[in-house]
């Protein structure tokens, strides 16, 4: 039956390797997981049985670009699909919603992050849904290369709107990750299929360069074939506009691509690539996630990946239509550092979480909210792991997540408040003329006081008061917005240890800390390795290759490489701090600290540092390729000796 229906509404004869069974298991009722390689046909997994289920298929993903590529090639083949994101008008989303509340969709594409929208969990609550899909599973994984802590709450939401079934995808998952992500959600692990990791089209090439030599040799690399589909990654943003502008200079048709870039002009770059019209992209990791542009002929690495996850998702991307593809790897030790820096940029102060859990001790209600943005800043956490320690604080029982709410809702009136109240009888009409008397209209917005509504109406709370302005919307009565979100969660006890808290949660971001670190020096190696490059990238994810080479690596071609430390840098001794540091100090004050300084010198932002523009002092990542630590123990050492004259 599954061929028949694969042709109906596919068009396609056969299915790729694993995708049967994949699918076999979703359509018996039962959850699975697909470890498959990039290109290897994931989507499909959930695709056509979304299209034999009897209700809808809910997709959550991390990546916009995802999103948009998927939809639209579901929509060629008239299979009713939907995205829900930022970028859609109101009138879009309601109608979107409207559609999947109605039954009238088989799929809608959600980032995890809708889950703690207060306005959509009252419509998901409407929807009837078959199976709960997770692209990018790993990011559940707190030892995982992607680790995302708002996925750690998908099984919670899973269970929380009655989804029976749920299949995890990934193209990178160790043993290790995918015991986590089945122990997780709750997925057997026969019902696990993994297709392999190895690909007989890629050649994987490790090339020792120095840095002065990295541009020389990527640009003779691509003039050897000058019109060929490539990536080019590095680290950082100025990195990419750096080499951009260089192979520009130099007749090659290149754009840089990063999160700096606006987004329209970002999406106009991915257009044009996958047009034929852009040849080269010089990308940070922002670019090529979920990216389904078949015939990429190069993937280089100007600088070296994160990690060994990261590398075989990178290269990944390139000859997906099966021809030949060649992945280079140019490697020196000199930029290991800036790896590092990135993550201890992500560890919080120890000081700054025993903040956080006494304003947690000594909060007046067992309900806390709080603007993520505003706490970052309030402790200086980066948001990522703002959002981590949340989690942690989550799993040690300390507070558990409600939802998230809008401090601000606003809407336009499209026809008479009085037409809207006489609509309704009864105490809904009293309701009703409650909630409209506690509006108050600037120019053409009207802006809603939930508190007054709530004094002065017993009978009503939150969630009705939500509820009927969602319905008002519905109706075209009102164009209603909502701004400024809340975190809102409770507080499951304050009877805790804050010393022993604060320690043992700080000693979870250093444990994860070191974890990171040692990725980076288990790439080297890698990239160092006496054994077939690709057999042993293979081995990395559980598949076992039989033949001992490859002879698609340069390994096999031409040998072992050995990686080098070519630049030579200054000792810290001969810098003056001092000079250095006096406008950041200047701009900082109050929060001019060890650790701070240590980021504003080997530049790494902070919400403290954000907030001050330190990016733009002079003497900003002047150390960006020497190690933390050093780093950090020198502007200590100098600090005291500077407190005891």
């Amino acid at each position: 039956m599954i061929d028949k229906e694969l042709q109906k509404h596919f068009g396609f004869n056969a299915f790729k390797t694993g995708q049967r069974e994949v699918i076999s298991k979703i359509l018996a009722r039962q959850s699975a997981a697909a470890i498959f390689p990039t290109g290897a046909g994931k989507s499909l997994c959930y695709q056509l049985p979304a299209m034999i289920l009897p209700h809808l298929t809910l997709v959550v993903s991390p990546l916009l670009a995802l999103m948009k590529d998927q939809i639209d090639f579901l929509l060629t083949n008239k299979i009713p699909a939907a995205r829900l994101d930022s970028t859609l008008s109101k009138n879009d989303y309601d109608h979107i919603l409207e559609r999947a509340k109605n039954g009238e969709l088989k799929i809608l594409m959600i980032s995890v992050e809708r889950f703690k929208n207060e306005r959509f969990r009252s419509h998901l609550e409407k929807m009837d849904i078959s199976l709960l899909v997770v692209d990018e599973a790993h990011c559940i994984s707190e030892w995982g290369h992607n680790f995302r802590p708002e996925y750690l709450k998908l099984p919670m939401h899973q269970k929380e709107f009655n989804i029976e079934q749920v299949l995890l995808l990934t193209a990178t998952a160790t043993e290790q990750i995918i015991d986590d992500m089945c122990s997780k959600f709750k997925v057997l692990r026969e019902n696990v299929i993994v297709t392999g990791f190895y690909r007989n089209n890629l050649f994987l090439q490790v090339t020792p360069t120095i840095e002065s030599q990295k541009e020389e040799h990527l640009l003779q690399r691509i003039q050897e074939d000058p019109k060929s589909p490539t990536i080019v990654y590095v680290t950082l943003q100025k990195t990419a506009e750096h080499v951009s502008d260089f192979l520009h200079t130099n007749g090659v048709n290149a754009f840089a691509y990063h999160a700096g870039i606006n987004s329209e002009i970002r999406e106009r770059i991915q257009n044009d690539f996958f047009a034929g019209e852009v040849d080269c992209v010089v990308a940070t990791i922002a670019f090529g996630m979920g990216i389904d542009k078949k015939d990429i002929r190069r993937v280089i690495h100007f600088d070296l990946p994160k990690s060994i996850e990261n590398y075989s998702q990178e290269i990944g991307r390139s000859g997906r239509d099966g021809k030949s593809a060649f992945c280079e790897v140019m490697v020196n030790r000199d930029n290991i550092n800036v790896l590092e820096n990135f993550i201890y940029g992500d560890t919080p102060e120890e000081q700054a979480i025993y903040r956080l859990l006494q304003k947690l001790h000594y909060h007046q209600s067992f309900t806390w909210e709080t603007k993520l943005t505003s706490l970052s800043n309030e402790l200086n956490i980066r948001i990522l792991p703002l959002k981590t320690l949340l989690v942690y604080l989550d799993m040690a029982g300390i507070i558990r997540p409600k939802y998230t709410r809008f401090d601000e809702y606003s809407f336009k009136y499209q026809i008479d408040p009085s037409v809207i109240i006489d609509k309704f009888h009864g105490e809904r009409k009293d309701f009703v003329s409650v909630i409209l008397r506690n509006c108050f209209t600037k120019k053409l917005w009207t802006y809603v006081d939930i508190q007054g509504i709530l004094r002065n109406y017993g009978k009503a709370d939150r969630q009705r008061i939500i509820t009927a302005l969602e319905y008002f919307s519905e109706k075209g009565w009102i164009e209603l917005h909502s701004r400024q979100a809340i975190e809102v969660y409770e507080i499951i006890t304050k009877d805790f240890s804050t010393v022993e808290v604060s320690r043992n949660i700080y000693n979870l971001f250093v444990n994860k800390e070191k974890h990171e670190i040692q990725r980076i020096y288990n790439m080297v190696e890698f990239f160092e390795s006496s054994s077939c490059i690709s057999k042993r990238l293979a081995l990395y994810f559980g598949e076992n290759i039989e033949k001992a080479h490859c002879e698609h690596c340069s390994l096999c071609k031409n040998g072992k490489a050995v990686i080098q430390y070519a630049t030579q840098l200054n000792p810290l001794s001969s810098f003056n701090v001092s000079e250095l540091t006096k406008e950041c100090n200047e701009l900082t004050r109050e929060h001019y600290s060890v650790l701070n300084v240590t980021k504003f010198l080997c530049g790494i932002s902070s919400p403290i540092l954000t907030k001050f523009k330190v990016k733009n002092l002079p003497h900003f990542g002047i150390f960006e390729k020497y190690p933390f630590l050093a780093v950090k123990n020198w502007i200590a050492e100098f600090m005291e000796e500077a407190s005891g004259q």
